[in-house]
């Protein structure tokens, strides 16, 4: 189904939610308790719900006994291999209360070009989907060269949207919706809505993100929703601390109105 405004939210099939690791590490690690919080809250009505969580790099740096984000690619890989098992391991253990089993994903933008890849994953993703399984995706961090560094997977969230066909796609982040200016300029104004069409002009979009733990920001969030708008998904770009409101259809953060393609007979 094509969700066209917020009042239709609650009923949506199926439901991406990308978390961003600013949002889930360090400090803010006991966020996550509220994430799934929200998440169990959605799944628990019958929603398909898929996690596309960053994060393991950061998780991973303190076991490392690092001092901030490693720079080069041999130690993100480390890291990565360390942090991601932590952060499954926290997710997991904050589901158990609401009996509700993840399963772990590990992709890379690449394999969702890739045809083979892309159908394979689709088909595991589906059948987890069917049993009831709350799917986390993350980037393959210790395989991946280039796209380690790429969007924060902001992108591959919004290709997770498409290859599931999702109803909805929630991008979160430590920011709660999208500003004419960055949010701590004097005379930001929040924007409400975005069509499909709307080509932002004016609106000043910063590119990178608000902690060093992540690599994302608003540009790169603005830019996934429009690809997952264009192919029929609806957005909505919030906060972490309000995911909860936005899964429920409440007036939070910032729309991305779907395109609605014209079925000719």
């Amino acid at each position: 189904m094509t969700i066209l405004d917020r009042s239709q939210v609650p009923t949506a099939r199926r439901v991406v939610v990308k978390v961003g690791s600013s949002s889930i590490s360090g400090d803010n690690a006991g966020q996550i308790v509220h994430l799934v919080e929200a998440l169990a809250e959605a799944h628990g009505r019958g929603v398909q719900v898929i996690l596309v969580s960053s994060g393991a790099i950061a998780t991973g740096i303190p076991y490392l006994s690092l001092d901030g984000r490693p720079t080069d690619l041999a130690t993100q890989q480390a890291a990565a291999a360390v942090g991601q098992n932590v952060l499954i391991y926290r997710y997991q253990d904050s589901l158990d209360r609401f009996d509700i089993v993840a399963g772990q994903v590990l992709l890379t933008a690449g394999d969702l070009e890739n045809p083979t890849h892309r159908s394979n994953a689709q088909r595991a993703m589906e059948r987890l989907l069917e049993l009831r399984i709350l799917p986390i995706v993350n980037e393959n961090d210790t395989v991946a060269t280039h796209e380690i560094r790429f969007g924060d997977n902001d992108r591959l969230a919004a290709l997770v949207a498409m290859l599931v066909r999702a109803d909805l796609l929630v991008l979160l982040s430590d920011v709660d919706a999208l500003y004419t200016k960055p949010p701590q300029d004097p005379g930001a104004e929040r924007i409400a809505t975005v069509t499909y069409d709307d080509a932002l002009e004016g609106v000043e979009i910063g590119s990178t993100g608000s902690s060093g733990l992540g690599t994302g920001g608003a540009l790169t969030k603005v830019s996934a929703a429009r690809q997952a708008a264009e192919e029929g998904t609806a957005v909505i770009l919030t906060a972490t601390s309000l995911v909860s409101d936005a899964l429920r259809g409440e007036h939070v953060g910032t729309w991305f109105e779907p395109m609605v393609r014209t079925v000719v007979d």
